[in-house]
């Protein structure tokens, strides 16, 4: 019956949680700053700490006050120590200590894409063995989980990862930022495009993926057809790209589902969110028998603290204490790897 506060801040969402037991959300307090970055087409780290600073106290205070509980109730503060960006990572780090010093209160560090694959805990109890396909704008990865907090990556991006591919084309057909949604609202109105062939991204190892190349391939397609006078048709170029990287990511992940026969399957992390990645998902899944998949609600795809506080009650009962000596860490690998 653990009570964990959260505190999520790898990016540009300031969050707070109070989970109980690992499924139970009592508060989930989330301040974006998507509208400032989204005025310099991304993220600017710089401005993303100085805006953490400014917020952090007041989420923490809205959070607690949201769940109802006092400081006293809570079992330990779990928060993001990585990967990330440093000055964003470390606005959280020194909140979370500053909360188990003043309360006496042990402290979990936790890697933000296990978060991501515990979100998945607030739709149904994981089984495991258990395979779980993270796609973000910094990750691109299967993860091979034998049994409750074990970690194994399988498969990872050689270079971009999708959700940086995304913003990338998006930018390319001067759509803005973020990239995702735009591209997967846009790639609804498209078609298949005879002009429009794109690569299939290949790479050495079976699970790793790649999207640096594909990302040159629609620059360049979108170049060259501006040169010979024709007219780009930016919803048959999302629709092209969008099903050439996400046929390439599930053909991956349905080979690995076929080869190491989990017991559930799961999508995680902010392109999870993706319409057309959801769709050939469930419908790839429908032929494998005794295996689950399970796709977050949309509100648990992007960064937020339940997620932090749903793998911090994992942590918490495996004894995956932390302590002050530990500090932000941006290229932070998973538990075992």
């Amino acid at each position: 019956m653990a009570l964990i506060l959260a505190i999520e801040s790898s990016c540009d969402e300031t969050a707070c949680a109070l989970i109980r037991d690992g499924n139970t959300i009592l508060s989930n307090i989330v301040s974006s700053q998507i509208n400032t970055h989204t005025l310099y087409g991304g993220v600017v780290p710089e401005v993303a700490s100085r805006i953490h600073v400014e917020n952090i106290s007041t989420v923490v205070s809205e959070a607690v006050k949201e769940a109802g509980v006092t400081m006293d109730e809570v079992d330990a503060i779990a928060y993001t120590q990585g990967p990330g960006l440093i000055g964003s990572l470390h606005v959280g780090v020194m909140a979370a200590k500053t909360l188990a010093f003043t309360f006496h209160k042990p402290l979990i560090p936790i890697h933000h894409i296990t978060g991501h694959i515990y979100a998945n805990a607030f739709v149904k109890e994981l089984k495991f063995p258990l395979l779980a396909l993270v796609v973000s704008g910094g990750h691109t990865e299967l993860v091979w989980m034998e049994n409750d907090y074990s970690f194994q990556v399988i498969g990872t991006t050689v270079d971009d990862a999708i959700g940086e591919a995304y913003d990338k084309v998006a930018r390319v057909l001067g759509l803005g930022y973020p990239g995702g949604p735009v591209i997967d609202k846009l790639a609804k109105e498209g078609k298949p495009n005879p002009d429009y062939h794109l690569p299939t991204p290949k790479t050495d190892e079976p699970y790793n993926f790649s999207f640096s190349g594909l990302k040159t391939a629609v620059l360049q397609l979108n170049d060259r057809l501006k040169r010979q006078g024709k007219e780009v048709i930016p919803e048959d170029l999302a629709y092209c790209f969008q099903e050439t990287a996400l046929q390439s990511l599930t053909a991956k992940t349905i080979a690995a589902v076929k080869e190491k026969h989990p017991a559930m399957v799961v999508v995680a992390g902010g392109v999870a969110a993706n319409s057309r990645l959801r769709e050939l998902m469930n419908e790839k899944m429908k032929a494998i028998p005794d295996c689950d998949l399970i796709i977050p609600p949309l509100k648990y795809c992007t960064d937020n603290a339940a997620m932090i506080g749903a793998v911090g009650e994992v942590a918490y009962r495996h004894q995956a204490f932390g302590t002050f000596e530990d500090a932000a860490d941006p290229g932070l690998s998973m538990p075992g790897e």
